[in-house]
């Protein structure tokens, strides 16, 4: 009995050990990452995760992640900024811009820490990762410290080629380590139904064997002394009607090992070499191997494989989930005008599948006999729509004689070459142009062989924007601390005018606001806002002769929320000198407030400004699904699996995004 228990138990034990050793070794392995820290004198080495201590300055390379929770201190872009990817703290693919203080911008190379001294006072260690509260004394002067300016551990610098920074928390008193919980017993529902059998079966042996040894002790108390055959005169303990209850206790334990086998202790193991085994399969499985990445699937734990087959409902997020979260700049509307005649997936979509529903139709209505003349004239009516659904449907001619450009996927020779300037609305065109070249958090990085810039932005639809102002002949080509220099081409001719726009504040995006605004100083010295957002808060901020595009940007906002489409509206105001400085005095002291109302003081701040506001049009940015997706849910959906899917977009936008599977099915 105890054998094949103690084989099963350790058989058990063993796979568990194996799999706890795994997840041991990629701990260990973490743990011996290298980092670059200062030794002293300028001079950098490098030192393992596990040996990292507070106060430690670390430089941390491009696609690396930080080691500890650190305090920003410069970056290799001159302002101080870098991106972070913090996709393994609250799986959000969009990069986070972190700034450091303008104090520690000369940092910006290894010798500069060869006297570097400071001391930071902040908060205990604590699970919150949206909140710090502390300051930095440096160069007798002291600095408050937010979270805009701790770059945590578990993300990852992006974009960026190294940053500086100071060790505040490491190990377990690291925000990513205080939100871990002890991994839980992982069970699934076959093994808790199995138990479950056990049980009832283990009840009944008990119940058996009982009944069995009450059975024996009536026969032993009153039968066995007339049993003469049995030698009651030397009798062993187990059948003595003298010590009864020695007898009964015997016999119970004989009737459990009797009737044992009711227990299936082996079903316990085949299981478990089961799931190994299954495990195996989907580590092997070819079907499951990604070719870009190189990554096959990697079942961490084998406890729950049959739970695959019990999902019933699926949540999913979408932007970089279902989608590419690879922005196309696709059409836009200006001043009341829409711009961009090729069309998104969705409508590609929707086009074959109302070509493939009048086939049906066409097919159904062929089996008359008796309406041949009906179906000539159906049959006309057909081809008709068929050529007005090719002009939604591009060619691969077409396709083929496209340049690729990688977040710009618009045409419309209205607006390119320089052609722009025969529109009507000049003046609102170039403010649209300027709105996208101006208003972002973006960073160039110059081609010298091209010419050109591409960009490091935070988000891909900024990326989208700022290359086709590029295209649209308004390139974003450098950035300072306090100002950003666009190259404006206003004809075909290729004329360069370089234009410097003087960046006074910036009113960051976030979930929140849904806008960000950009307050700048052009070179005629006028102050003027540009703000770019959902049109649901920018209509609402309109003043009253900036409604003059309200009605036709909202037709245009429909049908591009009807193709499957991003959109984000375009507005801008011109402010007065003495209405600027003071709003200034106010957002300033905002911003230098400590405490935990200085995000309400900087919101209604900003809010005051962003008032009176003037339409210029809206942008229209496609976002595709991934390669497969509308396959893969389709087999969910006929596997009887529902999905819900969680979208910030418009509601015309998430409809159409919905029925994409069933098209693309």
């Amino acid at each position: 009995m105890i054998a094949p228990l103690a084989f099963v138990v350790g058989l058990s034990m063993a796979k568990e050990a194996l799999e706890d050793s795994r997840r041991f070794l990629q701990d260990v392995k973490v743990n011996r990452r290298k980092v670059s820290f200062h030794k002293g004198d300028g001079e950098f080495g490098l030192r393992s995760w596990q040996n990292i201590m507070v106060g430690d300055v670390v430089k941390v390379e491009k696609d690396q992640f930080f080691p500890a929770d650190l305090l920003l201190l410069a970056s290799s872009y001159e302002d101080g900024i870098c991106y972070v990817e913090t996709m393994n703290l609250d799986g959000e693919t969009n990069l986070k811009v972190k700034r450091s203080l303008e104090a520690t911008l000369s940092l910006d190379n290894d010798g500069a820490f060869k006297d570097f001294s400071g001391t930071i006072y902040c908060e205990d260690p604590n699970p919150s990762l949206y909140t710090f509260i502390g300051n930095f004394e440096y160069e007798q002067q002291v600095y408050p410290l937010d979270p805009s300016q701790i770059l945590l551990r578990d993300s990852k610098l992006r974009n960026t080629d190294h940053v500086y920074g100071v060790v505040i928390f490491t190990g377990h008193d690291s925000k990513v380590m205080q939100n871990s919980t002890k991994s839980p017993s992982k069970r699934s529902t076959i093994e808790k139904k199995m138990d479950y059998i056990i049980y009832t079966l283990f009840t009944v042996l008990i119940l058996i064997s009982f009944i069995s040894s009450i059975g024996f002790v009536t026969k032993t108390k009153y039968e066995t002394p007339k049993w003469w055959y049995l030698r009651p005169d030397n009798i062993e303990y187990q059948y003595d009607p003298g010590k009864i209850g020695l007898a009964g206790m015997s016999h119970l334990i004989t009737a459990l090992i009797l009737y044992g086998y009711l227990i299936p202790i082996s079903l316990y193991v085949s299981i478990e070499v089961v799931k190994v085994l299954q495990a195996t399969f989907i580590n092997q499985d070819i079907q499951m191997y990604d070719d870009e990445t190189g990554t096959p699937a990697d079942a961490r734990t084998s406890n729950l494989n049959e739970e695959l087959g019990q999902v019933d409902t699926i949540l999913s997020d979408k932007t970089g989930t279902l989608t590419c979260n690879q922005m196309d700049f696709l059409k836009c509307s200006i001043a009341g005008t829409a711009y961009g005649v090729r069309s998104s997936e969705v409508e590609v979509a929707a086009a074959k599948q109302m070509a493939s529903d009048l086939e049906e139709q066409d097919e159904e209505f062929s089996s008359f006999p008796m309406c041949k003349e009906r179906k000539v004239s159906w049959e006309n009516t057909t081809v008709d729509e068929e050529i007005e659904l090719g002009t939604v449907v591009p060619s691969k001619n077409d396709e083929d004689q496209r340049p690729a450009i990688k977040g710009f996927g618009f045409e419309d020779d209205r607006l390119m070459n320089g052609n722009w300037l025969k529109e009507p609305d000049t003046n609102v065109l170039l403010l649209f142009f300027r709105i996208l070249a101006v208003c972002h958090t973006a960073i160039p990085e110059l081609n010298e062989e091209t010419d050109s810039c591409t960009y490091e932005a935070e988000s891909p639809d900024e990326g989208a924007f700022l290359v086709a102002a590029r295209e649209f002949g308004f390139e974003f080509y450098r950035r300072t601390q306090s100002s950003v220099i666009i190259r404006e081409r206003f004809s075909a001719s290729g004329q360069v005018v370089q234009r410097e726009y003087k960046i006074l504040n910036l009113l960051d995006f976030t979930s929140k606001r849904k806008r960000m605004s950009v307050i700048v100083r052009d070179e005629d010295g006028s102050i003027i806002l540009f703000c770019k957002g959902a049109d649901s808060i920018i209509f609402d901020r309109l003043s009253k002769n900036g409604k003059m595009y309200l009605e036709a940007t909202t037709r245009h906002l429909n049908e591009y929320g009807e193709a499957g489409l991003r959109t984000l509206a375009l507005a801008y105001r011109k402010l007065d000198e003495q209405e600027y400085f003071d709003w200034n005095n106010k957002f300033q002291k905002a911003k230098t407030a400590v405490g935990p109302d200085r995000d309400a003081m900087l919101e209604h701040v900003s809010d005051i400004m962003e008032r009176e506001l003037i339409l210029v049009g809206a942008t229209a940015v496609e976002d595709k699904l991934q390669k497969g997706v509308p396959q893969c849910i389709d087999k969910l959906a006929q596997a009887g699996l529902k999905l819900w899917v969680l979208t910030g977009d418009k509601m015309e936008t998430a409809i159409n995004i919905g029925s994409i599977p069933k098209i693309g099915a």
